[in-house]
């Protein structure tokens, strides 16, 4: 669609949907949800993007919980527990040719429901000024102009496939690709500038050499919602030529931190904040951790780019908030004194107490990918006894023969190989051979089943 086209076709679902406050869109990889999302912007109606592979439970909460009026564009097949609400339909051929009133910038445009990890999804309300800024800033950052082309294939309920993969490329004024699913023949299909994916998409495109180098035209291969592993990093770069851009954010907070297309990519770092935001650690008494580059604490972060609470739980997001005002991300990071930052990974499961020393999994797992054999790995802390934590690393074969070696030694080579690159203190004290990591749908390792 043309962005002629495109307007004209969201401006009529906004006019179907104007004077609404609340509307859910079953988010499905379709171009219906990119208008049933832009009409809800144009309308100055707050939208609830619901993932299309939600059980009933989830669906159902979502809806009662955000207030939702009608579905979008699609609806589920009706069940028990879900509200029953009117569909208004989203055409692809319909055209306004109105123009509508700009809605107010401090007004919510989206309410996205986070994972639900410690318990129901909570609904982070982000306000269309917050939207505008992160991408303003991200445009900063990666040079991202009308001239471009994005290419991906992420999910649309999602901060990185929707706000950053939709709404982005509209912002800038470009061109966006999505292909429905994003495997490295469907990524290799198009000549795009830009390419996003999640590490779960850029291991399978590094394992694909001839997709890979089909990717060596474009200026950025963007990478995000969990860190991408550093053997992973060196073999993109090697096929494309090109060193991935990393960054980090949340749906509480949008994309915070990230390397630029005219600085520095370094592996395992997701750079400097972008325009707007600033960042800070604390440690767990509240003070301040030395930018040192390996002392790591609990990061906070203030800025434009902020959601504006989580909805219906005023209490919640109080307590996610510093007296002074920060955010409290419930990430651990280091800061080097170039300003450049490390995602160690979740308090709750990444910053391991182990013989009174504070260890981050994230520098833990980069140690033991260094085994020729090692795919994937995630490191956990386990309840001990003497140590407190016990330094578990669960790991991914490369192929059928390196699961072979790795179970015949027990995981010492492993051990071996992270101890020759870490303090050993640090090194882990077992290693579990498994078939697969437990991921979400954004590819991220859920380390709590690893844990059990």
């Amino acid at each position: 669609m043309s962005r002629t086209e495109l307007y004209a076709a969201a401006t009529a679902v906004a006019e179907r949907i104007a004077g609404a406050e609340r509307v859910a869109v079953l988010a499905g990889p379709t171009a219906q949800t990119a208008l049933a999302v832009l009409g809800g912007l144009i309308a100055g109606v707050t939208v609830v993007p619901v993932p299309p592979d939600s059980g009933p439970g989830e669906i159902g909460h979502i809806l009662r919980d955000s207030g939702a009026q009608a579905w979008l564009g699609a609806a589920p097949e009706p069940a028990d527990g879900v509200p029953a609400l009117p569909f208004v339909p989203v055409r692809l051929h319909a055209r306004s040719w109105h123009a509508l009133p700009a809605p107010d910038p401090a007004s919510p445009a989206l309410i996205l429901y986070t994972s639900g990890t410690t318990g129901a999804p909570k609904g982070v309300v982000l306000s269309h000024r917050a939207i505008a800024a992160d991408l303003d800033g991200l445009a900063e950052a990666w040079q991202w102009t009308a001239d471009d082309v994005l290419v991906h294939g992420l999910p649309l309920f999602h901060l990185h496939g929707l706000v950053l993969g939709i709404l982005g490329p509209l912002r800038r004024g470009g061109r966006v690709i999505h292909t429905v699913r994003p495997t490295p023949e469907r990524y290799a299909e198009h000549r795009g500038t830009m390419y996003f994916g999640v590490p779960t998409v850029w291991s399978r495109i590094a394992a694909a050499p001839e997709a890979a180098r089909a990717l060596a035209g474009a200026r950025l291969l963007v990478s995000g919602s969990a860190p991408l592993p550093v053997p992973v990093f060196d073999r993109l770069r090697e096929l494309t030529g090109l060193a991935p851009i990393e960054r980090y954010g949340m749906s509480e907070t949008l994309i915070t931190l990230s390397t630029r297309a005219d600085g520095e990519r370094r592996p395992g770092w997701v750079g400097k904040p972008v325009a707007g935001v600033e960042t800070r650690l604390r440690d767990e008494h509240g003070e301040p951790v030395p930018h040192d580059g390996a002392s790591i604490g609990g990061l906070q972060v203030r800025g434009a780019t902020l959601f504006d609470g989580y909805l219906n739980k005023p209490d919640v997001t109080a307590a996610e908030h510093t007296e002074d005002g920060w955010f409290r991300t419930g990430d651990v990071a280091c800061i080097d004194g170039g300003g450049f930052h490390r995602i160690v990974g979740r308090a709750s499961t990444d910053l391991i107490k182990s013989g009174g020393y504070r260890v981050g999994a994230g520098e833990v797992e980069a140690a033991v990918a260094a085994h020729p054999d090692v795919a994937e790995v995630a490191v956990v802390g386990v309840p001990d006894d003497d140590l407190g934590q016990r330094i578990v690393a669960f790991v991914v074969a490369r192929d059928g023969e390196g699961a072979r070696r790795l179970r015949a030694d027990g995981g010492a080579s492993v051990i071996d190989t992270a101890t020759a690159l870490l303090s050993a203190h640090k090194r882990p004290r077992a290693v579990r051979v498994v078939d697969a990591l437990p991921r979400n749908a954004m590819g991220k390792v859920q380390k709590k089943q690893l844990a059990v």
